[in-house]
């Protein structure tokens, strides 16, 4: 698994082929998580950008890995790992709202949600902020009171950013109406 992370990109085609390489054996998925939450690895990065992946494709092979995974977010600082991060978040998020998805404990919602609201509003790039906006708001369906953190911060923050943030805000502030 090393060599094969050591040997990726950040291409598409050579993080799928880290990532179905990692599904494809236990130990494998096992060696790419504990490098990509080990934030002094050197191949960290590359790690986090074919987990992301994993959990796209198959999220519930992440089950076991989800209480590390809470435990390092607040670690993660580099910009090229909060993308992946925060889009697993995300994932979570939807999976956990969903009837027969993955099922996280209150102390792991809490922790990723702290962690959402921490880079939403801190200056992190745009992909990163949108991952963070609609994972809480997935979460505010069960927590009322992520609204009313999400509401001010996505408005006074909307029009600092790309457009497509700014569609993103709107889309969520008319739902939160």
């Amino acid at each position: 698994m090393y060599s094969k992370i050591e040997l990726s990109t950040c291409h598409v085609k050579s993080r799928k082929t880290v990532s179905n390489f990692a599904m494809k054996d236990e130990n494998n998925l096992k060696e790419i998580t504990q490098i990509a939450f080990d934030v002094n690895h050197e191949l960290h990065t590359k790690a986090f950008w074919s987990l992301d992946l994993v959990c796209e494709k198959k999220l519930r092979l992440f089950v076991p890995y989800i209480e590390s995974f809470c435990e390092v977010l607040p670690q993660i600082k580099n910009d090229s790992d909060v993308r992946p991060a925060t889009r697993i978040c995300f994932l979570l998020a939807k999976s956990n709202h969903r009837k027969n998805g993955i099922n996280l404990s209150q102390e792991q919602e809490h922790n990723i949600i702290e962690n959402l609201i921490d880079r939403l509003i801190q200056d992190e790039k745009v992909a990163s902020k949108v991952y963070a906006m609609k994972a809480l708001f997935v979460f505010g369906k069960k927590y009322d009171w992520i609204y009313e953190e999400l509401k001010p911060i996505i408005s006074q923050d909307a029009y600092n950013h790309s457009a497509a943030y700014q569609t993103c805000a709107r889309n969520i502030l008319k739902k939160l109406k």
